[in-house]
């Protein structure tokens, strides 16, 4: 058998008329949506911006309180109250019917309990999460609460971070 050396035209090869009839140039469809939720304050203002800027189906929300379970709650998983860019008020497991993943956003150590109630909820249901922690201030205790459900977890300066982690995730 003659091995023939790998050239660096070896891929013009795949683009000829032949091999284009195999390529599939239908568009990918688009998710069933992203929710992108604010967990303290300044991420709320961080989401907002990314929101004017953002023209995909994402759903963008922000916490207002997370109501824990009863000591004797056999489903131990907290529901989040949760709030639309609208202004109306949902409970993050109806926001979460649907949804393929969940970004969590925080800029604080306050938001730690939203984000492992949001964390323990999208696992339960096998929703994809990431977390975008914009550091600036001490956030050790919110990386640490996003850390075992996050499948991508960002710490950065940088807010425009979270619009390009949307497009990457074609929200």
């Amino acid at each position: 058998m003659t091995m023939r050396p790998i050239l660096l035209n070896s891929c013009a090869r795949a683009a000829t008329a032949a091999e284009a009839r195999y390529r599939i140039d239908a568009p990918i469809a688009p998710s069933r949506g992203t929710r992108v939720v604010a967990l303290d304050d300044g991420a709320a203002a961080v989401v907002r911006r990314a929101a004017q800027q953002h023209h995909g189906g994402a759903h963008f929300l922000s916490c207002r309180s997370v109501e824990m379970p009863a000591d004797g709650d056999l489903a131990g998983i907290a529901d989040v109250l949760l709030v639309r860019d609208d202004g109306s008020e949902a409970r993050l497991s109806a926001e979460l019917a649907g949804a393929d993943a969940a970004v969590m956003v925080a800029t604080t150590d306050e938001a730690a309990a939203a984000a492992r109630a949001i964390g323990d909820a999208c696992t339960l249901q096998g929703i994809m999460t990431a977390g975008l922690v914009l550091a600036g201030q001490d956030t050790r205790v919110t990386v640490s609460a996003l850390r075992p459900h996050a499948r991508v977890l960002m710490v950065t300066h940088d807010e425009q971070d979270l619009t390009e982690l949307l497009t990457a995730l074609r929200a």
